[in-house]
């Protein structure tokens, strides 16, 4: 059983700063991409940012320069330190890994936290 939890999510005013974390846990799990999606009230979902298992990141031309990905592999754990953050961000956030497990592929989501950031 593989599950990913999040944490870090809340309300915060505009211009202030949150970091989300994803903790994956489950024995042989073989974590690939990981990456962080949100979902506006009343919108679909979207990328936000993406990393790989070598460190290679990804960002929605939205939160460039306001956002930053990083992850520990030894702690299976990725992490997304919002700074600057604007009202269009209020969402709920959700964490996806991607990987091996067993022989073939997988991939998961977490539950999602919300982000509320208010004017």
């Amino acid at each position: 059983q593989v599950t990913l939890v999040e944490s870090g999510g809340g309300l915060v005013q505009a211009g202030g700063s949150l970091m989300l974390s994803c903790t994956t846990s489950g024995r042989g799990f073989r974590i690939n991409e990981m990456g962080w999606y949100r979902r506006a009230p009343g919108k679909q979902r979207e990328l936000v940012a993406t990393i790989t298992s070598g460190g290679s990141t990804n960002y929605a031309d939205s939160v460039k320069g306001r956002f930053t990905i990083s992850r520990d592999n030894a702690k299976n754990t990725m992490y997304l330190q919002m700074n600057s953050l604007k009202p269009d961000d209020t969402a709920v956030y959700y964490c996806n890994a991607d990987g091996y497990y067993g022989l073939g592929y997988a991939n998961y989501w977490g539950q999602g936290t919300q982000v509320t950031v208010s004017s």
